[in-house]
């Protein structure tokens, strides 16, 4: 895909996030936006590459209501509703947009498959460290009750410096001590 010919031929664009945890093998429902910017008619294809590093694990065309060329009109944009699946996870999905008439990706888009985990930090977060002992997930454990603990003080905070005031009633002469004693 040139720069320059980067989104004049046409656009693309979906609901999926940057990342997505994805279990391989079951179905990734998204919307696909497709535009065509120019003043004709154009015919698109969406391919669909795989891929880890630098290797392709699999590029294929995504059939659009069962073909594998659609029409948009000019200056218009179609909604494509479906799913995909693939058998890899912890990759990267790249969807292209095919221009028929050149045969030019003109637009892509792309989002990572993260495979499931057992830990309760995103992705790209460090991992427990078995070497220095630090476990993040550990620390993630430990913030409600320590929030917990803290709006729990707050709350109490006033209600201990208004029974640390003492008082004298007038007319008695008495004085009242914190614990309720009388001197």
């Amino acid at each position: 895909m040139s720069p320059e010919t980067s989104g004049t031929l046409g656009d693309i664009f979906w609901d999926l996030p940057s990342w997505i945890v994805y279990t391989a093998g079951l179905d990734l429902g998204c919307t696909i936006y497709v535009a065509n910017p120019t003043e004709t008619e154009k015919e698109y294809s969406l391919m669909a590459r795989l891929s880890r590093n630098s290797t392709v694990i699999t590029e294929e065309v995504l059939p659009v209501y069962g073909l594998s060329w659609f029409k948009v009109d000019p200056g218009e944009l179609v909604s494509l509703k479906g799913a995909i699946r693939f058998s890899e996870s912890g990759a990267s999905l790249t969807v292209f947009l095919v221009e028929r008439e050149t045969e030019e990706r003109t637009d892509s888009i792309t989002t990572v498959l993260t495979a499931p985990s057992t830990s309760s930090l995103p992705p790209g977060w460090p991992t427990p460290d078995t070497t220095t002992g630090f476990d993040w997930n550990s620390l993630l454990a430990m913030m409600p009750p320590v929030v917990m603990l803290g709006i729990v003080a707050v709350a109490l905070k006033p209600q201990k410096e208004a029974e640390k005031k003492v008082e004298i009633k007038p007319g008695t002469g008495v004085k009242q001590l914190p614990e309720g004693r009388q001197v």
